[in-house]
């Protein structure tokens, strides 16, 4: 079955061989480098997901690629369409915010202690400011009936560490081939091996 391959890495030799390797390598590398340049730039780790599920048509469909940010400097307002992760699970989550509420803490010192009163304001009712030291979130995905509170595992609500990032663009359908490549993982490494061994069979 291999046996055309094996005769063309004897004819081409062992060093030519092991350069093609390094030069596969090199490129996998640097994908690697751009992708996480990507996410120091964005403030995010994940800077591109891509939607596996229809609880957010018609805005976003099965397969679309999304393009992430995650700015410090702003804050999540509804109707913001983010990407959060609650702790211990798996797969990230594509939804809108459908409501946000601003955290106030009140400072007193007591007993010597300095203490904190914590006060839940719905945002619609005071803006943002540097009271605010948090920001609590409820999100929805536009094709479900209710809001995500089932997802978050116990929580009440989301809060900013949960967040990935914030949907700031996408390109339609993009996203399928890595669906396709999950659901079917053979595809996947029959697609990386056929791009290393085309690495080392190529000539220059």
């Amino acid at each position: 079955m291999f046996g055309e391959e094996l005769k063309t890495f004897r004819r081409l030799g062992l060093r030519y061989v092991l350069l093609q390797a390094l030069n596969f390598a090199s490129v996998i590398a640097s994908g690697l480098m751009i992708w996480k340049g990507l996410g120091l730039v964005c403030n995010t780790e994940s800077p591109i997901v891509v939607v596996l599920s229809g609880s957010m048509e018609p805005a976003f469909y099965r397969g679309d690629l999304l393009f992430l940010t995650n700015p410090t400097s702003q804050r999540y307002k509804t109707g913001d369409i983010t990407v959060y992760r609650i702790p211990g699970g798996d797969i990230p989550i594509v939804h809108r915010v459908i409501e946000t509420r601003d955290v106030v803490s009140d400072e007193y010192v007591k007993d010597g202690e300095t203490r904190v009163n914590w006060n839940y304001v719905p945002c619609s009712y005071m803006a943002a400011s540097p009271l605010a030291q948090k920001q609590l979130l409820l999100t929805k995905g536009d094709n479900n009936l209710g809001d995500d509170i089932g997802l978050y595992q116990g929580l009440a609500w989301l809060e900013k560490r949960h967040i990935i990032g914030k949907v700031g663009g996408f390109m339609p359908y993009i996203g399928y081939v890595t669906i396709a490549m999950n659901d079917y993982p053979q595809l996947k490494y029959a697609l990386l091996g056929g791009l290393g061994l085309l690495a080392l069979v190529q000539r220059e």
